[in-house]
């Protein structure tokens, strides 16, 4: 019986070091919802995730050709050990394509094939085809499961996390969409080594983000690391993965419709979704967009005289080191911006509200922001 007791602590011992170092599980505990965040290292080949998937269940896949191509093997070798036949279904890849009719192609391959209410959409990929798959399981017969396996640091980081799902409009970003759960998170930093730089920095953005909303510590960390963490070093990289989705799921449980603090994490997205929506999604990535919005709400802020010039170059120095451009488009003037702005989900009777910094670690709401200020923040941001 000794022996034996010595046995389970070395045993737990050993496990809670690989789970320290390789894998972690994060909770996202909601009113009538609960799931996980699984995030490690080849978490798929390790099969260490704990989740079950029944013979009933009819799998289909949604993806790219690009993941498809990159991933089959893997993903074929972890759905084999789960001993569930599945489908995979291709749609195209970029943000253009995330609208009504992609969702329109795959409930029409669902209805000609006989997927019932026990059917599970697996999304693979980024951001895009979380949210396609996401507003598409939503919908078909009034809702049934999907899995998240997000494949870029940005839907890794934030997209997947949170139930947010939809299509853009060629109006607005996102202007059609549900609050809809995902049943769990696969996050396999694995996915990461064939990222081009490009989107990997574009990710970087939304890791930003939630040092300067929320985590003082955490955007002094990324300062410190940022050449490990564009360089895709894997004890960094995990930790930071980690850490935004600990953030992003305090968010979540505490207000996961949107109602008050959970807006502080669209820091930046009012302006860059205007920048989106003005590029008819095509040019300029998510990321790169964000990034110009962010710079542009600190200097809203500055002006407001409520955030320190100082933090303002603390966060225009990071970007810089991530290549980006934080000016926003050439060829897109304020008055361009302020169309957009007003039609933005966050907007309330034709009036602006933004997501202002006012120290590096706290964000706030603004209501009903002048066109004045944010008119001179634009132009501002143009001159960087």
């Amino acid at each position: 019986m000794k022996s034996k007791s010595i046995f389970y602590i070395i045993y737990n011992i050993m496990k809670n070091n690989f789970k320290n170092k390789f894998y972690n599980e994060i909770s996202v505990k909601l009113k009538n919802d609960l799931y996980k965040i699984n995030i490690g290292y080849m978490l798929l080949k390790n099969n260490i995730i704990n989740f079950k998937i029944k013979k009933k269940n009819n799998l289909l896949i949604i993806t790219n050709k690009i993941i498809l191509n990159l991933y089959k093997d893997y993903i074929n070798n972890f759905i084999k050990k789960k001993n569930i036949k599945y489908k995979i279904f291709i749609i195209k890849d970029g943000e253009s394509y995330k609208n009504i009719k992609t969702v329109n192609k795959i409930i029409n391959y669902l209805l000609s094939n006989n997927y019932d209410k026990n059917t599970i959409l697996i999304s693979l990929g980024g951001g895009v085809i979380g949210d396609i798959t996401g507003f598409t399981a939503s919908i078909y017969h009034r809702g049934i499961k999907f899995i998240q396996i997000p494949t870029t640091l940005l839907s890794q980081v934030d997209a997947s996390i949170g139930g947010k799902t939809g299509v853009n409009h060629k109006i607005g970003k996102n202007m059609i969409g549900t609050f809809y759960q995902p049943i769990i998170i696969l996050t396999d930093i694995f996915f990461l080594k064939t990222l081009s730089k490009k989107e990997l920095k574009s990710g970087l953005v939304e890791v930003i983000k939630y040092g300067i909303i929320f985590d003082k510590k955490f955007f002094n960390w990324i300062e410190d690391n940022i050449n490990d963490l564009i360089n895709i070093n894997k004890k960094k990289i995990l930790y930071c993965v980690n850490r935004c989705c600990e953030i992003k799921s305090f968010f979540i449980k505490n207000d996961e419709k949107e109602n008050n603090i959970r807006s502080l994490l669209n820091l930046g997205h009012t302006y860059g979704h205007a920048i989106e929506s003005y590029t008819k999604y095509k040019n300029w990535s998510h990321g790169e967009s964000v990034a110009s919005g962010i710079i542009m709400s600190c200097f809203t802020s500055e002006q407001l005289n409520i955030f320190k010039k100082k933090y303002t170059k603390r966060i225009i120095k990071l970007f810089k080191l991530l290549d980006l451009n934080i000016k926003g488009p050439d060829n897109m003037n304020a008055t361009d911006y302020i169309k957009y702005m007003k039609i933005d989900k966050k907007a309330t009777l034709n009036k602006i509200n933004l997501i202002i910094p006012i120290r590096i670690g706290k964000a706030i709401i603004m209501n009903n922001v002048s066109e004045n200020i944010i008119i001179k923040s634009i132009n501002k941001a143009k001159k960087l």
